[in-house]
């Protein structure tokens, strides 16, 4: 049983301590893509050894964990003398339990989800088509005549872009191809179901703080995220200018918005900011990073069977 209670202490102390660390990043010189990865994995990391800690509660003799219980049994009968097989199956069991019902609720929770998000975009759409201004210039793009200069994405089948009139007329040429460039790598990333991945995970767990922040981090992030894909299109100076003039309100919900969030971190960004990296040297930081997130909650675990270790295995003296 020590095993599997070191893993589910592992899992609660990631869950509980992780964002901290990932707050503390400076989100003005980090690469966004890299920290999306971090806060997806480091969930993922939560959840599987949540799982590892519950199944070895059920395995007989703990499956692998079965060497190091043998090892640890003397020191640790210093203090306790071992817990009954029915306790441990009943831990085990209502793990199981626990489980079962955060999938059922993730399950329920994502459909939802998908279902609202489907019929409000779907009710959008065809009033935004009913006013858009018809072009053959991109198909991808809606754009609406109103004066205020307006521009956000939706996902879909196929993801659109809607603009208004107003862009044209208050920004220059290289800041409207970077509100553009900017919208599109929204949809090109698959940023909105990022976002809405998020939002379930944390209506799933709220209780969990890794769970609970997540949302507002993953949405600030692809903000940031396009950025970096509109300077590398059309520079910082023609990204900064669309900031400062877009405006940021009357957007749907499921939308996601050239100036809507964090903006005065991507303004600080643009003025501090370095690139991030590009191609092999992205995808291994970004495998570096899964890596050592998943592993984290293991190796709590593996330092606290450690303390264990250390604490009980004295009073044998």
């Amino acid at each position: 049983m020590t095993v599997a209670l070191a893993l589910l202490a592992g899992a609660f102390t990631a869950g509980w301590f992780v964002p901290n660390l990932l707050h503390r990043v400076d989100l003005r010189r980090r690469d966004p893509v890299l920290l999306i990865v971090a806060w997806f994995v480091s969930i993922g990391g939560v959840l599987l050894a949540a799982a590892a800690g519950v199944l070895l509660l059920l395995l007989p003799g703990h499956g692998p964990g079965a060497p190091l219980l043998a090892a640890l049994h003397q020191c640790w009968s210093a203090i306790q003398h071992g817990s009954p097989p029915r306790v441990e199956e009943a831990a085990g069991a209502i793990g199981v339990a626990l489980l079962v019902a955060f999938a059922a609720r993730l399950l329920v929770v994502s459909v939802r989800g998908v279902r609202r998000r489907t019929r409000r975009r779907q009710e959008n759409l065809s009033v935004l088509r009913m006013v858009a201004r018809p072009t053959s210039a991109a198909t991808d793009v809606l754009w609406l005549a109103h004066e205020r200069p307006l521009a956000f994405s939706m996902s879909g089948r196929p993801g659109v872009v809607v603009a208004t009139e107003g862009l044209t007329r208050h920004l220059a040429p290289d800041a409207v191809a970077a509100v553009m460039a900017h919208e599109r790598a929204h949809l090109a990333g698959r940023h909105h179901l990022l976002v809405a991945t998020a939002d379930a995970l944390r209506t799933a767990l709220p209780f969990v703080p890794l769970f609970r922040a997540a949302p507002h981090a993953i949405r600030d992030l692809v903000e940031l995220a396009a950025d970096v894909t509109a300077v590398r299109a059309c520079g910082p100076a023609a990204v900064r200018s669309a900031l400062l003039k877009v405006t940021g309100h009357g957007m749907p919900d499921t939308a996601l918005a050239m100036a809507q969030d964090a903006v005065e971190l991507r303004l600080a960004r643009l003025r501090h900011g370095t690139p991030p990296p590009r191609g092999m040297r992205r995808a291994v930081s970004c495998g570096l990073t899964g890596i050592t997130a998943t592993a984290l909650p293991f190796l709590t675990a593996a330092g606290l069977l450690l303390g264990v270790a250390l604490v009980t295995c004295p009073l044998l003296g």
